[in-house]
């Protein structure tokens, strides 16, 4: 599989980025969208404690939970790992469901969505072993714990609305706050380091690759021309004076800039590729990987994955004979996406573009 460099170094801060996010495109997924877009923040809010308190706490609701349940195949006293645990929804429906399982270990490498989880799963106990970490070192992590190998790894790719809507986060820009983006908090580059120290081209380029933006580097010009950006509110507006808004348009101009520096400061798309492999790896012979991506870039990437590992025959076209060895790894169970119904679009908008792709090791 082929990747693509193209951040150049600039700074020890942008260096250290450049090395870990400039590798992590699929070329083809530059030019070649398969036409999904970031989810509309649309969240779902329910008041909390008294009335008179005006208190409110933030719900998100997992997707395509069920599907994730009956695709994974649970099997009695299995080990399972929730590698984007966030605030607990699929580890949870995993623990409720027959045949019952042994563990489960939720892994997030957000510290905040990781509380939220110990405190829905408590009732648990130690069948929920809370992880705080990166998925793409889930083997590391689950060996630390004397686990070698497991039935079944969950990875839903898609942020939570508990991290658009709570503040700290710095992800929305319904609110003026910190331009931050980083899900774990000892993260090495800001997304207001990225706007503030790029330079015109390589932000444009980013904003066009991370999000699929047309007009990127317009924005870059304008946010270099603006410069201090340091707020979501200054982003936001940056965004919109060079986009403006169409009658009737829905989604905010801004989401697809906001969507290309989030990859950015979390290593996203890297950290799929890492994942996918380490994945199937721990997974035991039938074990099943289910896979919930929102957006064409990390869906073709899992996409291209599952088909390359799956394959019998990796050799360029046209060879006459097969010289490349390939041994394949897994066995596609779903070759058509399976998507929300429309039920559970209309009772959680944010499940619109979500895409789940199931695997099985051989």
């Amino acid at each position: 599989m082929v990747y693509k460099e193209f951040l150049p170094i600039k700074s020890d801060v942008v260096a250290k980025m450049s090395r870990r996010i400039g590798a992590t495109v699929v070329s083809a997924t530059i030019t070649n969208a398969l036409g999904l877009t970031e989810p509309r923040l649309m969240e779902n809010m329910v008041h909390a404690g008294h009335e008179s308190e005006g208190a409110f706490r933030v719900i998100h609701l997992p997707v395509l939970r069920a599907e994730v349940v009956e695709h994974l195949m649970l099997e009695e006293d299995g080990v399972y790992v929730d590698g984007t645990t966030g605030d607990g929804g699929h580890s949870q429906a995993i623990l409720q469901a027959q045949p019952s399982v042994k563990t489960v270990l939720g892994i997030d490498c957000d510290a905040r969505s990781m509380a939220a989880s110990r405190s829905l799963l408590a009732e648990f106990g130690q069948r929920f072993v809370s992880i705080h970490g990166n998925y793409a070192d889930m083997s590391e992590l689950a060996a630390d714990r004397g686990i070698t190998e497991v039935n079944g790894v969950l990875l839903d790719l898609g942020f939570s609305s508990r991290q658009v809507e709570n503040p700290g986060y710095g992800l929305s820009f319904q609110a003026d706050e910190p331009l931050d983006m980083r899900y774990d908090l000892n993260g090495d580059v800001t997304a207001a380091e990225i706007v503030n120290t790029y330079s015109e081209r390589d932000l444009g380029q980013l904003i066009r690759r991370f999000g699929e933006e047309s007009r990127g580097m317009s924005i870059a010009k304008a946010v270099v021309k603006g410069r201090p950006v340091n707020t979501t509110a200054q982003l936001a507006s940056i965004v919109h004076e060079v986009l403006g808004r169409r009658p009737g348009q829905k989604v905010n101009p801004a989401t697809k800039t906001f969507q290309a520096l989030r990859i950015a400061v979390n290593q996203e798309l890297s950290n799929v590729e890492r994942g996918l492999s380490v994945a199937i790896s721990l997974l035991v012979s039938g074990g099943r990987m289910a896979v919930i991506s929102y957006h064409s870039l990390e869906d073709r990437i899992v996409k291209l994955f599952f088909k390359h590992e799956a394959a019998t025959c990796v050799c360029p076209a046209g060879l006459p004979l097969c010289v490349c060895g390939q041994i394949p790894r897994i066995n596609i169970v779903n070759r058509r996406v399976i998507k929300p119904s429309n039920e559970e679009v209309k009772s959680n908008p944010r499940s619109r573009s979500a895409r789940l792709r199931v695997i099985q090791k051989i």
